[in-house]
């Protein structure tokens, strides 16, 4: 398997999005969590370090549900790049195991359990700066041909 790749965007060595307006990593986009991911090679898993401001309350002091989804979703279609693919969310389970504290330094790590065809499983887990596991995720991504289906997104 390939091991050189970043994690930036949803580029990779074989489709260029004009524009990436992604709510989780997009930096075209405004209004956007502009997470950025990192591949760390020693432990074969992609990193990102964040904080968490009010905006995504959801408990008082606490993320809300759904961001927590979205941070999992992100790492975890950011391992699908180790292989070159693009490959789309059909299926996230979560577990929310403990609540995720607004204004303290997290990461959110993801690394890839198994592929058969164009099936792609992956895991990711939300940590504190103690290194206990807040929230994890297991999901199942199919691969698909960017080009032609985002056609008019990505540049020729």
């Amino acid at each position: 398997m390939p091991r050189k790749s970043h994690g930036h965007g949803h580029d990779t060595r074989y489709v260029r999005l004009q524009k990436n307006y992604c709510f989780a990593c997009g930096k075209n986009n405004a209004e956007g969590m502009h997470l950025k991911f990192g591949y760390d090679e020693d432990r074969d898993c992609f990193v990102c370090r964040f904080r968490l401001g009010k905006r995504y309350t959801g408990p008082p002091g606490h993320a809300h549900g759904g961001i927590i989804a979205t941070i999992l979703d992100e790492a975890m279609g950011k391992v699908n790049r180790l292989r070159h693919v693009v490959a789309l969310t059909s299926r996230i389970t979560v577990d929310y195991l403990k609540p995720v504290p607004l204004n303290k330094s997290l990461r959110v790590e993801s690394r890839e359990v198994s592929v058969r065809g164009r099936r792609h499983i992956n895991m990711a887990e939300i940590l504190n700066q103690k290194g206990e596991v807040l929230a994890r995720s297991r999901g199942l991504f199919i691969a698909i041909d960017p080009k032609r289906m985002f056609a008019k997104y990505v540049d020729k």
